[in-house]
């Protein structure tokens, strides 16, 4: 079994909506994405002859995912006011309203799906940094 990994980064601010303690309230990270995938077999023909997958088009992916939450303040759907909601686009913030409670656990289940769906890949495990210490890892 041959594996590739790969990472980006992004920050990011959140908070958790129902939580006792300081992660209730709104607060940011740095967030790392750390991409690994899997193949029985390196590819036979063509420009990419001898590779799982060209690194380009994975830090490509990873590019493109961890863009679309940098700088941006993330919320899970329902938790917020809509007034609230409302004001912050009124000022011009940037804001990702995701279906899961956004931690790392979840976030490492949604880039494990994007990755499989949007792009592919045969994704063998996504682990999510929230802090340098402290990760979560999804895969199947």
């Amino acid at each position: 079994m041959y594996y590739l990994t790969a990472e980006a980064s992004f920050d990011g601010a959140h908070f958790l909506s129902g939580y006792e303690g300081k992660c209730s309230n709104l607060h940011g990270h740095r967030w790392r994405v750390i991409l690994k995938i899997r193949s029985n077999e390196l590819q036979e023909k063509g420009q990419q002859r001898g590779m799982v997958v060209d690194f380009q088009d994975v830090k490509a992916a990873l590019k493109e995912e961890s863009d679309f939450f940098d700088h941006t303040f993330i919320f899970e759907k329902d938790t917020l006011k809509s007034t609230t909601v409302a004001a912050l686009n009124d000022e011009g913030f940037l804001l990702r309203v995701v279906d899961f409670r956004p931690t790392a656990e979840n976030f490492s289940k949604y880039f494990y799906d994007r990755f499989t769906q949007k792009y592919g890949f045969e994704v063998a495990e996504v682990t999510v940094y929230e802090t340098p210490n402290n990760c979560a890892s999804y895969s199947m």
